[in-house]
């Protein structure tokens, strides 16, 4: 099941956040964040009238997706960075492709003209998740990111919402 996120929400997301923190360079985040601090992060996300959707399997959640503004400036409102995690012991049953599927569909109607996925590179698994929908490689940083004693390459994949 797929559905907008809660506050109650908060304490798997973190979790669900906090191995990627701790064990991997897809995200740069280095402090692992609090149940709280993720129920603010939700509900701002909500307030700016973008999705944060979670997706549940035997009642747990195991995975989340969500879009927020690119950029603050006004001409931007129409572009969104897009984001999604799944539990480290859940990757590769099919759940990105679904929550992405649901995210853009809400994406759709929210007349977003483009959306923005930034990848810490290589990561092969992600990189197809965003191609299948459609999202072409646009941008390429070289060593934009340190963690974990090594320097880190950035990509950035895009698509138009309302081709």
């Amino acid at each position: 099941m797929i559905r907008e996120a809660i506050e109650s929400d908060a304490k798997a997301i973190a979790e669900i956040y906090n191995y990627y923190i701790r064990n991997t360079v897809i995200t740069f985040e280095e402090e692992e964040v609090s149940t709280s601090h993720f129920a603010e992060r939700i509900n701002n996300i909500q307030k700016s009238g973008y999705s944060w959707l979670v997706v549940i399997e035997n009642d747990d959640i195991i995975g989340y997706a969500y879009a927020s503004k690119w950029n603050e400036r006004a001409a931007y409102r129409n572009t969104v960075e897009i984001s999604i995690y799944l539990s480290h012991s859940t990757t590769s049953k099919g759940w990105g492709t679904k929550l992405y599927q649901a995210l853009f569909s809400h994406l759709h109607h929210k007349s977003i003209h483009t959306a923005i996925g930034t990848i810490t590179l290589p990561n092969t698994a992600s990189i197809a998740l965003h191609e299948k929908f459609g999202m072409e490689k646009v941008a390429h940083f070289k060593e934009v990111g340190y963690k974990f004693g090594k320097w880190l390459d950035v990509g950035y994949w895009q698509v138009r919402l309302d081709s």
